[in-house]
C-alpha cells in the first residue's frame, strides 16, 4: 500500500509516518510533502498513491484547494488540529478525519475503515468528495477582508489605483482629506477621516486624533507632550505638528503593544 503524506509540520510528519510503519509495516510513505504548491505538481507527476494523509492548513493555504487544481481521485484521512464539532462535514463515506495529536488507536480505527472499503471508497471519491470539499471549502475558506488592500485616487485629470500599504499617513485641513504615501507624494482623496477609518485595517491604521490617521510603519519617534499627551515624528516629515489626543493615548499604546 502507497502512501502520500501532506503535512507542513515536520514533528507531526516523523510522528505519523511512525505510528502508520508500526501499525502497518508493508506500507510505503512515499513522501511528505508541505505545501500546497508542491502537491499539486507532485500529484500531477506521479502515479497515484493508495490514500493520502492530509492536514488540512499548509503553509501557503488550505489543502483543498488541491482539489481545485488536479484531480484527486485517492481516498483521503485528513489530519488536523480543529475541534470535532467544526469537521462534522467529514463523516462521509469517502473521507475521515483525525484530530491532532493524533490518537493511535483512532489512527488504526481509520485505517481498518479504509481497508474495509478500499474499493469502494475509491469509487465514492470520484463522486462523493467534490461536493463535500465544495461544502468544507466554503466553511474554511478565510472571509473577505472587510477592508481596502487599494484605493482610487484623483491626480489632475487622471485616477490612479494605489496601494493601500504604501500611504504613510491622512489628514484633514481645511475640509479636505489628504494623504502621503511613503515616498512623500501627496493626494487629495475623495474621503472624509471618518470614511477612511471605516475601510483601512485597524491593524495597519490609527486615528490618533480627530483629523489624523497614521499608518503603523510610518511613525518615526514618539515624545511626550505636555497635558498627558504623546507626540510623533512621521515618515514623510509632515509641515503641522501630530498630537495623539489625551483620550486616545492609552488606546494608541495598546495598539502599538499588540
Amino acid at each position: 500500500m502507497n502512501l502520500l503524506l501532506i503535512e507542513d509540520e515536520a514533528p507531526a510528519a516523523r510522528r505519523l509516518t511512525k505510528l502508520i510503519r508500526d501499525l502497518r509495516p508493508t506500507w510505503s510513505v512515499l513522501d511528505v510533502i508541505d505545501s500546497v504548491e508542491a502537491s499539486v505538481q507532485w500529484l500531477r507527476t506521479f502515479p497515484r498513491p493508495d490514500l493520502l494523509f492530509m492536514d488540512i492548513q499548509l503553509a501557503d493555504g488550505i489543502s483543498f484547494e488541491i482539489f481545485r487544481q488536479t484531480d484527486v481521485t485517492t481516498p483521503v484521512i485528513f489530519t488536523t488540529a480543529y475541534d470535532e464539532y467544526t469537521l462534522k462535514a467529514f463523516k462521509v463515506n469517502s473521507i475521515d478525519y483525525l484530530l491532532k495529536p493524533i490518537d493511535e488507536d483512532e489512527l488504526a480505527a481509520a485505517v481498518q475503515k479504509f481497508e474495509r472499503n478500499h474499493t469502494e471508497l475509491t469509487a465514492l471519491t470520484e463522486t462523493v468528495l467534490p461536493p463535500v470539499l465544495t461544502q468544507l471549502i466554503e466553511q474554511f475558506s478565510p472571509a473577505p477582508s472587510p477592508y481596502k488592500e487599494r484605493i482610487l485616487i484623483r491626480t489632475g485629470p487622471q485616477l490612479v489605483s494605489v496601494p493601500v500599504a504604501s500611504l504613510a499617513y491622512l489628514y484633514s485641513e481645511d475640509g479636505v482629506t489628504f494623504t502621503l504615501d511613503t515616498a512623500g507624494k501627496k493626494y487629495i482623496l475623495d474621503y472624509t477621516i471618518d470614511e477612511a477609518t471605516g475601510f483601512l485595517s485597524p491593524r495597519q491604521f490609527f486615528r490618533i486624533s480627530r483629523k489624523v490617521l497614521v499608518q503603523l510603519s510610518a511613525i518615526g519617534r514618539i515624545h511626550s507632550y505636555f497635558n498627558s499627551r504623546l507626540k510623533l515624528d512621521l515618515l514623510p516629515a509632515t509641515t503641522f505638528e501630530v498630537i495623539v489626543s489625551r483620550e486616545r493615548v492609552a488606546d494608541f499604546k495598546s495598539w502599538l503593544d499588540s
